[in-house]
């Protein structure tokens, strides 16, 4: 593991703590109760229980941070300065098919700056985290983004529109420009997983729209502590507030910020 603060072994902590009740979840999956939250959207007994157990956590911990959290929304905290972002189960699809692409993810924003990162798959065992300044790791070995530079060598990691959602058309188009043009697309369903792959040098970049901030959050920095570049879809620092993002090492971001917008002309 990295050489960690304070900050990042307490969230280490509440990671592993959660992470046990999800594994064991994940190896009885017939006995999860589910409920349906909207398409292809769905929340499990798991999920409610690991965000329960990383809010307590990260409270006793750091009393009076807020939070951000995909199952309860916001919750203000006494201190105004510092927020929790939580996934607490990225790909909840995954997990609900027993397939073991899933991760919890955790950043912590310091007056509107996220400072540091955590994603964690319990299956694999593979904890990354990041620090601002402080470089990304994966469990004890540094990141690094991948040194690729051929665009046409490249693998891409994206997420496609399901059933509920709009614009199939324009991310067809934009998949149907970035298949021709590269190595190959890959679609796994977890976007905190997609990016701390890039951070670690497995994908060569990653693009998804219309996501949430606890999606995305952790991965912004461990992408960029790892030496990548993250921008939203039109090259600026929107992702938190669009959910449109692009995280790609130095070499490959412009060339598929340019191809994805060539599609998108194309179909507007």
């Amino acid at each position: 593991m990295s050489p960690q603060s304070p900050t990042l072994t307490v969230m280490v902590q509440a990671a592993r703590k959660a992470s046990r009740k999800l594994k064991r979840d994940f190896g009885e999956l017939e006995n999860l109760q589910v409920s349906k939250k909207g398409p292809a959207d769905f929340v499990t007994t798991a999920d409610m229980t690991a965000e329960k157990t990383l809010v307590e956590e990260l409270s006793h911990a750091r009393p009076g941070y807020g939070f951000l959290l995909e199952e309860r929304g916001k919750i203000e905290g006494t201190d105004p300065t510092h927020r929790w972002i939580i996934d607490p189960l990225d790909g909840t699809l995954n997990f609900m098919h027993a397939i073991p692409h899933f991760a919890i993810s955790i950043a912590l924003e310091r007056q509107g700056v996220i400072v540091a990162a955590l994603i964690y798959n319990p299956v694999t065992d593979e904890m990354y985290t990041a620090e601002r300044g402080q470089g990304a790791f994966l469990n004890d070995r540094r990141c690094r983004v991948s040194a690729r530079r051929d665009f046409g060598q490249a693998l891409i990691a994206t997420g496609l529109p399901f059933m509920g959602q709009d614009h199939h058309e324009m991310e067809l188009a934009e998949l149907r420009e970035v298949m021709a043009q590269t190595a190959g697309v890959r679609r796994f369903g977890a976007a905190a997983l997609d990016l701390a792959y890039v951070a670690a040098g497995r994908y060569d970049a990653y693009w998804e729209h219309a996501l949430n901030p606890w999606d995305i959050a952790a991965g912004i920095l461990l992408v960029r502590e790892a030496g990548g570049f993250v921008t939203d879809l039109t090259g600026g620092e929107g992702m938190l507030k669009s959910g449109d993002i692009l995280a790609a090492n130095e070499g490959i971001h412009p060339q598929l910020l340019k191809t994805l917008k060539k599609a998108r002309n194309n179909v507007s």
